[in-house]
């Protein structure tokens, strides 16, 4: 078991605010498997902060004083994949002037994190697989086989058995990097979170854009409580930016919230009552974030 203390301890540091069930569970098990050499496989919806928890692993293992290298599978082009994974060897392809070292490589004796591991192609999970088993990937261009010691840690917003049914991903790699899975709870199972994060948020962007931090009227706290929140912390951050931008006053009523809530969702929340006793309550700290 992680004492309390060392989980409050990596929350301040890492900036992971909340108290839930779920949340805590997550942070204690990175901290368990840190030690660890495992792969590890984050779940979790878009938003909900999975990149937080690699950092976690890797600045409690012993790789530690290694590199670590972050890459969003998702966002490089199905054809340079391999290159910037594994590196490619002068005149391989087209525009290929020099070698390159790819991010194993360049991760040798630290810790990668794969974000958006279900976006990869077939070919490329194939080469990761080989890795994942025994250490080994081939550079684009090259017949020369090379090790590389690395951690190995995945994050996925993907229903990867629904990937692995449909032919999209490979259950033998599912069953690799899943070694210790962590999943990460929506914002929509944090309810006592949910309010402690707009707070830290709307101080945050009070700081930045030199004016008082927004407060919200009781219903609009319920309006908050109530919405699903889709898009998760990093949802509930943007609309606590715009908020703080755009709304001259400070005390935010439940009519104004819903203004800035995609309108598909408005039907799904509670119908205002244009109450004028209507009290916002102020930032505090009855709470350890």
């Amino acid at each position: 078991m992680v004492a309390t203390a060392e989980i409050q301890q990596v929350k301040q540091r890492f900036g992971i605010i909340g108290n839930s069930t779920g949340l805590l569970r997550a942070v204690s098990r990175a901290l368990q498997i840190a030690p660890t050499d495992l792969s590890v496989l984050i779940t979790g919806e878009s938003g909900t902060g999975k990149e937080n928890f690699p950092q976690i692993i890797h600045a409690n293992s012993a790789r530690k004083h290694g590199r670590y290298i972050a890459v969003n599978c998702g966002a490089i082009p199905e054809g340079t994949v391999d290159s910037e994974l594994f590196g490619h060897e002068k005149g391989s392809f087209t525009g290929a002037l020099s070698d390159r070292k790819g991010y194993f490589e360049e991760a040798d004796g630290g810790t990668i994190f794969l974000d958006e591991v279900g976006e990869l192609p077939m070919t490329t999970q194939a080469r990761l697989l080989r890795v994942l088993e025994n250490g080994e990937f081939i550079k684009v261009g090259s017949s020369k086989v090379q090790k590389t010691n690395v951690r190995i840690i995945a994050a996925t917003n993907v229903n990867m058995m629904e990937a692995i049914a449909e032919g999209r991903f490979r259950e033998d790699l599912f069953y690799r990097l899943s070694t210790v899975p962590i999943e990460l709870p929506p914002l929509r199972d944090r309810m006592d979170d949910i309010l402690l994060l707009f707070r830290k948020f709307a101080a945050d962007f009070a700081e930045k854009y030199h004016m008082p931090p927004i407060q919200l009227t009781e219903e609009a706290q319920k309006i908050m409580l109530s919405y699903r929140w889709p898009g998760n912390i990093r949802q509930l951050k943007n609309v606590t930016e715009q908020i703080s931008i755009f709304e001259t006053s400070r005390e935010i009523n439940a009519e104004t919230l819903h203004s800035y809530l995609p309108a598909h969702d408005i039907e799904r929340l509670p119908i205002l009552n244009h109450s004028s006793n209507s009290k916002s309550i102020p930032l505090g700290n009855e709470r350890e974030l």
